[in-house]
């Protein structure tokens, strides 16, 4: 299988400013993509999808007929475009603006100046979902691995199980919330995928739950979490969780944190 690289990625840039567009294709001409479809609002972007299904999604956060949301919402809706890989590019800061975009499992959310740098992990994240790359373990085969992913967001555990389906990881178990999770354990686990922020039991709560309980104390726990504050992240460590993410995630760091984690 031929690997995939950036020269060969598809981009529809949404971007209503002439001067914006100019610029984020010169960053992304630097990493070699020459196929770039540029519009500047949401209908364009939804005509253009239909035309010609891209491999990401690079829009700006205010559209002159919406917002970001509504188009990555319009997006997720549908069947044949709800995995498709979105990127943020936003002067905005406030993380209740900001985390609705996390949990709806965006590749990336990049400033306003961004760097070179913040673009290439983006891009190599695309990339990453794109393409299968199968982790490798010495105690474990991947396949024969039992996943429970956590999280109250349908299309973050979308995200989160294309990501394992990359790895090699099949054999995975969807629950809502902490609560359903708990219900879910008995039928037997290698590893716990969870979110913090859940309604009825969080991550917090959950991880807690497993790590008081004999059976399946055991049981290793990666967060991927959108919280950034001091305390929270503080309280989910000292809970027992052995190793945490950010949302939005890199496909290769959830790479190399599982085969950490399942080594240990």
């Amino acid at each position: 299988m031929t690997e995939l690289t950036s020269s060969d990625l598809n981009i529809l840039l949404v971007e209503p400013s002439t001067t914006q567009r100019k610029i984020i294709k010169k960053e992304l001409n630097k990493a070699l993509i020459e196929s770039i479809d540029e519009v500047q609002t949401i209908k364009d972007a939804i005509a253009r999808i239909g035309i010609v299904k891209p491999d990401l999604v690079i829009s700006t956060l205010h559209l002159p007929d919406g917002s970001a949301m509504d188009l990555l919402s319009h997006i997720r809706q549908h069947t044949d475009t709800s995995e498709l890989p979105f990127m943020l590019v936003s002067s905005e800061t406030r993380h209740c603006e900001l985390d609705q975009f996390k949990q709806s499992g965006v590749i990336a959310i990049l400033p306003k100046p961004f760097t070179h740098n913040h673009l290439t992990t983006a891009i190599n994240s695309t990339l990453d979902l794109l393409s299968n790359d199968e982790l490798e373990l010495e105690y474990y085969d991947p396949a024969a691995l039992r996943v429970l992913v956590v999280d109250d967001s349908k299309m973050a555990r979308k995200i989160i199980i294309n990501v394992l389906n990359n790895l090699g990881i099949s054999q995975i178990t969807q629950a809502i919330d902490g609560s359903e999770a708990i219900t879910l354990l008995p039928q037997g686990f290698d590893l716990i995928v969870t979110d913090y922020n859940m309604p009825v039991i969080n991550g917090l709560e959950l991880t807690e739950h497993v790590r008081n309980s004999s059976e399946y104390s055991h049981l290793p726990i990666l967060m991927v979490t959108s919280e950034s504050t001091h305390t929270h992240l503080s309280n989910v460590a000292k809970s027992g969780v052995n190793a945490m993410a950010d949302k939005p995630f890199e496909p290769a760091m959830i790479k190399k944190l599982l085969a950490r984690i399942l080594e240990e």
